[in-house]
């Protein structure tokens, strides 16, 4: 199946995305996390692109999307959401399930919680929602919070660095042997892109807004109770298997699956997503 790759204009952004898949499908809405874009998507759109239509766009500030320099834009996950939200809507996309990771997870809770009847699914891999699901390696962020000074904003740089990207991000709990450069190398070039970081630094200050949301996202799981599939690598650094077994609080009927995987679990493990998507998927639409 031929993905297709675009642009759509959204007010003062021009978002980039693909899509595949027959035009008349179920859709899958994939949204991507940090630091990454949608080519994150690459392995697993061809493997599910026979029964439904995927598309995956880039975020603002992400990837092949342009947007204006963070002076000129407002860089937080609420305007994120409005964004795809304006992309959904010129797509004139009514129904659709959620693919959230990371980053996506924020964006797209606050999509659902905006169109509750839009939404038939969630996949959330690796897409928390729950205070359970940090690990103990959020400390320079958590402080940045707190304290957004000077200091603590160059003490999360780090996060953005070649070597954690490439080796924390990817290669932590991920076989070596199935992980390719490809994504990763990409990410690292997209991250030294002038003003790149600037832009990622505002968005781990604004990573806050999310967490202060994790009750709204979960009042909105018991009030509309939308099937959901929690397909998520074990060995995640930032994301643990708590945060994906806190689902079943609020949705009991959750489909929860740990992977053998880190972080990003795409890298190694499409086949066995897109497996278990299609049989969560299959079984939500009757």
């Amino acid at each position: 199946m031929t993905t297709r790759y675009g642009f759509k204009q959204v007010g003062d952004v021009d978002i980039f995305y693909r899509d595949a898949g027959p035009k008349d499908a179920p859709v899958i809405l994939l949204l991507h996390g940090f630091p990454t874009a949608s080519h994150m998507f690459r392995d697993l759109i061809p493997l599910l692109a026979d029964r439904f239509r995927l598309i995956a766009p880039d975020l603002p500030g992400f990837g092949q999307t342009k947007a204006p320099p963070r002076n000129r834009f407002d860089y937080t996950f609420d305007h994120i959401a409005e964004v795809i939200e304006g992309f959904t809507q010129s797509l004139s996309l009514d129904r659709f399930s959620l693919y959230v990771f990371d980053y996506g997870a924020p964006v797209g809770l606050r999509l659902a919680m905006r169109n509750p009847e839009k939404v038939s699914a969630i996949i959330s891999q690796n897409g928390n929602a729950y205070v359970e699901g940090f690990s103990d390696e959020w400390g320079p962020w958590e402080a940045y919070w707190r304290e957004p000074t000077d200091a603590n904003r160059e003490a999360c740089r780090d996060s953005l660095s070649p070597d954690t990207i490439r080796n924390w991000q990817y290669g932590t709990g991920a076989d070596p042997a199935l992980l390719s450069p490809d994504g990763y190398e990409l990410d690292i070039a997209y991250m030294a892109r002038p003003g790149a970081e600037e832009i990622q630094l505002d968005l781990i200050l604004d990573y806050r807004s999310n967490v202060a949301l994790y009750p709204d996202f979960q009042a909105y799981f018991r009030k509309y109770r939308p099937p959901l599939l929690a397909a998520w690598g074990r060995y995640d650094p930032a994301f643990i298997p708590a945060g994906a077994e806190a689902y079943r609080r609020d949705l009991p009927d959750a489909q929860i699956h740990l992977l053998d995987a880190g972080h990003f679990a795409l890298e190694t493990h499409a086949q066995e997503v897109a497996d278990l998507m299609r049989t969560f998927l299959n079984e939500a639409a009757t």
